[in-house]
C-alpha cells in the first residue's frame, strides 16, 4: 500500500476556469499566479503528503514569467520546512515549454521531473551528474531498497545522494516498505481532478 495521495491537475482546464481569454496561452505573470493559486487550492485538501501531476498538454504557449509562477514558485513553496510534503511531475512538456522551464529552474537552483508529450521522462533544472544517474536507475528499474542501489553505486556517498533526491522531492521513499520510488511509477494510479 502506498502512502501518497495522488492527483492530476490539468492546467488547460484551470486556465479556462481562471482566465477569460487566451485559454491555451500562459503569457503573463498575473495569469501564471492565478493558475498557481488554483493548483494550490486543489492541493489544499490532499493531506500531509501528495503527488501531483501538473498536466501542461493543453498549454500552447508558456512564457518565462508563467513558467516561473506556475513551476518554480510552486516547487519552492512546497520545499519550505513547514510545508506539506508535495511531489510533482510536470506532464505534457513540449519543445515549446522546455527551454522556459529549464531556465527558470536553473535560476532558482531547482529540479523537477518532466514528462514530454511523447512520454519520455527527464530531470529539468540543476542536478549533479551522479544524482541524475541514481535517479535514472530508479526511473528504469522500479522501486528499489537501499541495498539494490549499492550493487550499482557502491560509493559511500550513496546515502547523501538518496537524501538529497528526497529533499529535492524527485524521489519518494515509502515509510511502509522503505522502498524508493520514481515519481513516474507512482503516477500510474492517478485520479483526474478538473
Amino acid at each position: 500500500m502506498m502512502d501518497l495521495t495522488p492527483v492530476t491537475i490539468d492546467v488547460g482546464v484551470l486556465v479556462s476556469k481562471t482566465v477569460t481569454s487566451l485559454h491555451s496561452h500562459l503569457v503573463t505573470r498575473p495569469t501564471g499566479r492565478a493558475v498557481r493559486l488554483a493548483i494550490e487550492a486543489q492541493m489544499a485538501g490532499s493531506g500531509a503528503q501528495s503527488l501531483s501531476v501538473i498536466d501542461l498538454s493543453d498549454v500552447t504557449i508558456l512564457d518565462f514569467s508563467c513558467a516561473d509562477e506556475v513551476i518554480a514558485k510552486l516547487l519552492q513553496g512546497y520545499l519550505e520546512p513547514d510545508s506539506p510534503e508535495a511531489f510533482f511531475i510536470f506532464r505534457g512538456v513540449g519543445e515549446s515549454h522546455r527551454d522556459q522551464i529549464q531556465v527558470v529552474l536553473e535560476r532558482q537552483e531547482l529540479v523537477a521531473v518532466a514528462e514530454s508529450d511523447t512520454g519520455v521522462r527527464e530531470l529539468l533544472g540543476v542536478i549533479e551528474a551522479y544524482d541524475a544517474r541514481v535517479w535514472q536507475l530508479l526511473e528504469t528499474e522500479g522501486p528499489l531498497v537501499r541495498e539494490d542501489f549499492e550493487r550499482v553505486f557502491p560509493e559511500p556517498s550513496l546515502d547523501d545522494v538518496l537524501q538529497r533526491l528526497q529533499k529535492r522531492r524527485i524521489v519518494f521513499q515509502s515509510s511502509i516498505s522503505g522502498q524508493y520510488h520514481a515519481l513516474s511509477q507512482l503516477a500510474v494510479s492517478y485520479t483526474h481532478l478538473t
